[in-house]
């Protein structure tokens, strides 16, 4: 009698087959995701512009909402962000006019400070000649002077760059208008396409909606804690313009990566000016330890109950969307992962799908 053989599924054992079904589908979806951090990297013009727009419209959505019940729509959106480029366009010509008067005294603190610096460096351990910063400052500006064409190329560059960041702010804004007027209908729009399960999607995508608007609530917090900090210690140590460097850091805590470590540098040149090198030191060292506080503690932990996701999964989703797709990664990575993470317990909330109803 010969032996049955028995079937292909039953030939491989259960726990490999559990194992080779879930490797499959986390291959699948580990593609995907690269795929729409490749496609973001390819259309990032319009990429960043639709997340500054929702941005917009997850901080301004409130007052607006607020607003249309005394006003029209459209009136109460016109009052919201004309509000909006106030109160940013205010802070902005604070800090220029702050600097504008100080300049000068700036200048020539700043002098002094490279005097102090250079007795530091001809005294011990480093005894380095009198005069040899001013040496190499003067070795800087003749290297300017003779690459002076080439920069100037480099500049005509950057001011194309300068047009596109306008271009993109003015897309978004056009766009933050249309989803705070009329946001609503699009939605409604978008799921009576879908031709089953509308009810599904659409509490599954008010629900990625109310993630995206905590990590916005998030990204002001953390932006405000950092400024907090910094413009504490600025003003304890008598920094000139502590102030303005304050609101800097806080506008600068918007441009994720290189906005706050920009304005930080600022803020330690000036010290430098002000006050002298070890005063200037001591901000630098402050900044770093701010810095790595607001990146390891206040971050992770207030984004995490933000978004609700664990401070491990925002530390790593950062550092994937970074190797992925660089800063356009690392803006998107949180809200893209706490959008399909709510999106998907709100579907698993719902229980598994059922047969479609008829009209459903």
């Amino acid at each position: 009698m010969v032996a049955r053989r028995p079937p292909p599924d039953e030939a491989v054992r259960y726990g490999l087959r559990v194992a080779a079904g879930y490797a499959w589908r986390v291959v699948a979806v580990a593609v995907a995701v690269y795929l729409v951090f490749v496609a973001l990297g390819r259309l990032h013009f319009v990429a960043v512009s639709l997340f500054v727009a929702l941005l917009l419209t997850a901080l301004l959505r409130p007052l607006t909402d607020l607003l249309a019940g005394w006003v029209p729509r459209g009136v109460a959106v016109a009052i919201a962000m004309i509000q909006a480029f106030v109160v940013v366009g205010a802070m902005v010509t604070f800090v220029a006019t702050s600097v504008a008067g100080q300049f000068g005294g700036l200048a020539s603190q700043f002098a002094t400070g490279i005097a102090e610096i250079e007795a530091l460096l001809s005294g011990p351990p480093l005894r380095l000649p009198a005069g040899e910063l001013t040496r190499l400052t003067n070795q800087g500006l003749a290297w300017l002077s003779e690459n002076r064409g080439q920069l100037a190329a480099q500049a005509a560059g950057e001011a194309s760059i300068i047009a596109e960041l306008f271009a993109g702010l003015a897309l978004a804004v056009f766009c933050a208008l249309f989803f705070l007027h009329s946001g609503e209908r699009l939605w409604r729009w978008g799921i009576d396409q879908l031709p089953v399960r509308r009810t599904r999607w659409d509490a599954a995508g008010r629900a990625g909606w109310t993630a995206f608007a905590g990590y916005t609530r998030g990204i002001v917090i953390v932006a405000v804690s950092n400024a907090t900090l910094v413009g504490i210690a600025l003003h304890l140590l008598k920094v000139p313009l502590a102030l303005p460097l304050t609101l800097l850091v806080l506008l600068g805590a918007f441009i994720p990566l290189i906005g706050a470590p920009i304005a930080m540098w600022i803020a330690t040149l000036v010290a430098l000016a002000g006050r002298g090198p070890l005063t200037a030191l001591a901000v630098l060292v402050l900044i770093v330890v701010i810095g790595q506080i607001e990146g390891h503690v206040l971050h992770p932990i207030i984004m995490s109950r933000a978004v609700k996701l664990h401070p491990v999964v925002v530390a790593v989703s950062v550092a994937c969307g970074t190797v992925l797709a660089g800063i356009i990664g690392a803006v998107v990575a949180v809200p893209m992962v706490a959008v399909a993470w709510a999106t998907y317990a709100q579907l698993r909330a719902l229980g598994p799908v059922s047969p479609p109803a008829a009209g459903q």
